[in-house]
C-alpha cells in the first residue's frame, strides 16, 4: 500500500486520539459547561474560517435553502450535545460520562427505525439489549440510586448528550452538497449567538494562565485542528474503518481518567462499560445481503 494511502488513516487515528482527551482538558479549564462550549465555538468558529478561506473552498460552495436550514437545526442539536456533554463532566468520571455518551450510535439505530422507517435487524435490537444493560451497570444502579439521585446526576446529562448527538447524525445526513468546513462554521457561528445571552462573562475574569491553556486547546486543538483532520480523512476511508477508528476517541478518555485523574471503576461498572462496547459494535455489524448491497 502506498505512503499516501495511510494518511487519511493516520489523519482519523491522531484526530481520534486527540478527541478523546476533550475531557481531561475540560476539567482543567476551570469554567462551567456553557462558558466553556461559548469560546469553543468562537475558537472553531476563527480556525475553521480561515482554512475554508486560505483553501479557497468558500468559492466552491453549493447553497441550497434546505441544506442551510438542515444545517442550522442540526447546529442547535450539535451545540447542545456540547453544552451537555461538559455538564456531565462537571458531575461524574470522564470513564462513566463517555461511555454513555457513546451510546450514540445505538440511539441513531433506534431513532432512525422510527423517524425513517428502517428496518431494525436481529443485531440492531441485540445491541439495544446489551447496550441497555451496560448502563444499568455503569450507573451503578446496584447501590439502590433513587430517581431522584439519578436526576441529579451526570447520567442525564450524559443521556442528553447522546440523545443530541444522534440528532446531530440523523439531520446531518442530508446535507450532501455544503462541505464540511461550511457546515461546522454556520454550527459554531450560530452556536456563538445562540449561548450569547446566558454566558456569564464574569466566569472568565478570575482564570490562570493554566486555565487559558486548557480553554485555549479544547477550542483550537480540540475542535478546530481535529475538526479539520476528521473532515479531510472522512470522505477518504471506508465505513467500516471509520466505525473501527472511532472506539479510539473512548478509548483514550478512558486510559487518561484511569491512570492521570485515578478513577477506579467498581467490577460491575467495569462489566457495563464492556457491554456498552460490545454493544456498539453489534449495532455496526451488517447482515450479509445489505453488506453485499451496500459493496455493489
Amino acid at each position: 500500500m502506498k505512503s499516501k494511502s495511510y494518511l487519511p488513516m493516520i489523519k482519523m487515528i491522531v484526530s481520534m486520539c486527540i478527541f478523546g482527551s476533550i475531557g481531561f482538558f475540560s476539567e482543567h479549564t476551570g469554567l462551567p459547561s456553557m462558558e466553556l462550549v461559548f469560546v469553543r465555538c468562537i475558537c472553531a468558529s476563527l480556525f475553521l474560517g480561515l482554512c475554508w478561506i486560505a483553501t479557497g473552498q468558500y468559492r466552491r460552495e453549493k447553497w441550497s435553502k434546505r441544506e442551510l436550514l438542515q444545517t442550522l437545526a442540526c447546529g442547535v442539536f450539535l451545540v447542545g450535545n456540547w453544552v451537555f456533554l461538559f455538564k456531565s463532566f462537571e458531575w461524574m468520571s470522564i470513564t462513566i460520562a463517555i461511555s454513555i455518551y457513546h451510546l450514540a450510535p445505538v440511539i441513531v439505530v433506534l431513532m432512525g427505525s422510527i423517524l425513517f422507517k428502517e428496518k431494525l435487524t436481529v443485531w440492531s435490537v441485540l445491541s439495544v439489549g446489551i447496550c441497555f444493560v451496560g448502563t444499568v451497570f455503569v450507573i451503578g444502579i446496584e447501590g439502590g440510586a433513587s430517581a431522584g439521585e439519578l436526576l441529579s446526576s451526570g447520567v442525564v446529562w450524559a443521556l442528553m448528550a447522546a440523545v443530541f448527538y444522534a440528532m446531530t447524525t440523523l439531520l446531518g445526513k442530508g446535507v450532501v452538497e455544503l462541505s464540511g468546513y461550511a457546515i461546522t462554521i454556520i454550527q459554531t457561528s450560530l452556536g456563538i449567538v445562540l449561548l450569547l445571552p446566558f454566558v456569564d462573562m464574569s466566569s472568565y475574569s478570575t482564570l490562570t494562565a493554566g486555565n487559558w491553556f486548557a480553554i485555549v486547546a479544547t477550542g483550537f486543538i480540540h475542535t478546530g485542528f481535529v475538526y479539520l483532520l476528521f473532515f479531510d480523512s472522512l470522505r477518504e476511508l471506508p465505513t467500516r474503518m471509520i466505525s473501527v477508528l472511532v472506539f479510539l476517541d473512548p478509548a483514550v478518555a478512558i486510559l487518561l481518567d484511569t491512570l492521570i485523574t485515578g478513577f477506579r471503576p467498581t467490577t460491575l461498572q467495569i462489566g457495563g462499560i464492556l457491554l456498552i462496547f460490545a454493544g456498539m459494535a453489534c449495532a455496526m455489524i451488517k447482515p450479509k445481503e445489505q453488506a453485499k448491497l451496500t459493496c455493489d
